[in-house]
């Protein structure tokens, strides 16, 4: 009962809103533009030609044109300069890399991504990242030479990459657009350091890092079959967090409101509005159990990162050496991949980059205060570019944010009459003038978009 009550006094504090000022409309012709555009036909011939050079295997050859990685990141470059011709030149190659050595890497070996960077028009530092990693493995991570198609694993994430290059290119966004084609993820994540390790060097303020990863798959190994669903992990507490800030968060609130998190509801809620017959799945984890991915680097360097997985793995088609026992297949063949699916995952990301880019920037230094008070007030730093910022408001044990107030224009503070800071949590989103809008931000460092936010930012108990 008390519960209800609760709910319904906020309902009726979101409804007390700036009613003189509405808020912009959130209809974007643009992401329906995007997702339609997207191509199955394209998606397959993309993962053809990467099955087509044998292995991709981190430590395979480099000089041969026609097997190994070193032919594999030259054709994907190539792609990514056509796919730039075509567009008049928007698109930057890069081909960043480092030279490692460890476990999975016994002898100095160059590690290199393969980067096709579009500028942003008016917040250039700003950068929306997807990727996928182009290596590909057998049975035994160490062996080089044997055949490794590499066809769902992760062919169907470089498909996604190269495809939202196509789409996206066409189309001009305030913010940076990344898409990143990884090497070494097999051989221990090492692309996605390679791709942490620039990020930093060139300055970029990096708001998402959509990390595609296993992505074309329809039929699980049990038989069970999904193509309505795809799966979004994302990180519960922040990698970067201090003791002091681990603490606050402890306290106060957070574990299930990192950057990242907010970053998957946020996917979640584009897939119900602009996708058909196709949803988000949040996983609340930075990986699957047990394993990794490359957004595991992003993450370590303070950056907004998911994980975007198909619903249903078939592990018989995973890290396995091609081959036939007592009937079953086994090997990362092209034949298990599923391009309609794969096609609905690369509009999912679609979607995603080009609303982040066009929105204005996650806003910071959001705060509340209320102790003691039967009244919330949030406040937060004025977005630039934003029109508006709206409120968001939502019971603490609710999955999605829930109730929300619009405020309009450079106010940068709002109190919520009747709504108890103790009873729910609280976040704030910026709001352009043509309706885009930001990811929401959880108050203080646990919820901060910023790669480091200083420690006098947590909230005293």
């Amino acid at each position: 009962m008390r519960l209800s009550l609760v709910l319904a006094a906020s309902l009726m504090a979101a409804g007390v809103a700036h009613a003189e000022t509405p808020a912009p409309s959130t209809d974007q012709p643009l992401l329906r533009t995007v997702a339609a555009d997207v191509d199955a036909k394209a998606l397959e011939s993309t993962i053809r030609s990467l099955v087509g050079f044998g292995t991709r295997h981190t430590l395979s050859d480099t000089k041969s044109e026609t097997r190994g990685i070193g032919a594999a990141r030259r054709w994907a470059k190539a792609r990514f300069e056509a796919i730039s011709k075509d567009c008049g030149g928007c698109l930057t190659v890069e081909t960043p890399s480092q030279v490692f050595t460890g476990r999975r890497v016994p002898n100095p070996t160059e590690v290199m991504d393969v980067l096709a960077i579009q500028k942003g028009t008016s917040d250039p530092d700003r950068v929306i990242i997807i990727a996928g990693h182009i290596d590909s493995r057998v049975t035994d991570v160490m062996n080089f030479t044997s055949d490794a198609p590499g066809a769902n694993d992760d062919g169907s994430g470089v498909a996604a990459v190269i495809e939202a290059a196509r789409v996206l290119s066409k189309h001009k966004f305030p913010a940076t657009l990344v898409f990143a084609v990884l090497s070494g993820e097999e051989q221990g994540l090492l692309g996605g350091k390679v791709l942490a390790d620039y990020a930093k060097a060139q300055g970029w303020k990096v708001e998402a890092d959509l990390n595609n990863d296993i992505v074309g798959n329809s039929h699980g190994q049990s038989g069970v079959m999904d193509n309505t669903h795809v799966r979004v992990f994302s990180e519960g507490t922040k990698a970067v967090e201090t003791p002091e800030q681990a603490n606050g968060r402890r306290y106060n609130g957070g574990e299930v409101d990192s950057p990242s998190r907010n970053l998957a509801r946020y996917l979640d809620g584009l897939a119900d509005r602009c996708l058909t017959n196709f949803d988000v799945v949040m996983v609340y984890r930075t990986d699957r159990y047990g394993r990794g991915g490359d957004q595991v680097p992003l993450l370590e360097a303070g950056y907004p990162a998911v994980r975007v997985t198909e619903a249903v793995e078939n592990y018989d088609r995973q890290h396995q050496d091609l081959r036939t026992e007592k009937g079953k297949v086994y090997g990362d063949t092209i034949e298990g991949v599923d391009f309609a699916y794969l096609a609905q995952v690369t509009r999912l990301n679609v979607v995603a980059m080009a609303s982040l880019a066009s929105a204005p920037p996650p806003p910071s230094g959001v705060k509340i205060e209320g102790a003691v008070s039967p009244d919330t007030k949030v406040s937060w730093a004025p977005t630039p570019g934003a029109a508006g910022h709206r409120v968001w408001w939502r019971v603490t044990t609710d999955p999605t944010w829930r109730l929300n107030r619009w405020v309009p224009g450079p106010v940068a503070t709002t109190t919520l009459k009747d709504v108890v800071i103790d009873d729910f949590f609280f976040g704030v989103s910026s709001v352009s003038p043509d309706g885009w809008e930001s990811p929401i931000v959880f108050p203080g460092p646990a919820g901060s978009f910023e790669s480091v936010v200083p420690a006098a930012a947590v909230p005293k108990q």
